[in-house]
C-alpha cells in the first residue's frame, strides 16, 4: 500500500504534501509524489530529486511525473500503485464558492479507487 499526492509550488500543495509526508511516516508505507506536468520536466526533476534526498531513510518516496491534467495523474498513480489514500489540497473559498468544488478535486473524489483526504491552508 501507498500513499499518493501531487506535489505543487502553491500553499495548498505544499500543505498536502506535507500531510502526506506525515501520513505515510505514520503508517510506515511509501509515498509517491506526482509531479505538476505544467512545468519544465528539468524543473519537477530537481524538486523531486531534493525531496527524496530529504526524506532519505525515512520514507520510501517515488516520483512520477505528471501530464498535466492532475486529476487523472492522481487516479492513475494511485491505481498502479495500490494507494490506501490520496493527499490533495484545497484552497479557501468564498460562500459562494463552497457551494462546489473545484472540477479536479470533484473528480478525483469521484473517481479515486481509495479514500481521498482533503486538507486546507
Amino acid at each position: 500500500m501507498t500513499i499518493v499526492v501531487g506535489h505543487f509550488a502553491t500553499p495548498e500543495g505544499q500543505e498536502a504534501l506535507s500531510t502526506a509526508v506525515a501520513e505515510a511516516r505514520e503508517r510506515e508505507v511509501p509515498l509517491v509524489v506526482v509531479t505538476n506536468g505544467k512545468r519544465p520536466a528539468e524543473e519537477c526533476q530537481a524538486e523531486g530529486e531534493e525531496l527524496v534526498s530529504q526524506l532519505a531513510g525515512e520514507i520510501d518516496v517515488r516520483i512520477e511525473p505528471g501530464t498535466g491534467d492532475l486529476a487523472e495523474d492522481l487516479i492513475r498513480a494511485a491505481t498502479n500503485a495500490g494507494a490506501e489514500l490520496i493527499v490533495i489540497g484545497l484552497r479557501k473559498r468564498s460562500p459562494v464558492g463552497k457551494l462546489i468544488l473545484g472540477a479536479g478535486a470533484q473528480r478525483i473524489l469521484v473517481e479515486a479507487p481509495c479514500p481521498v483526504l482533503a486538507v486546507k491552508v
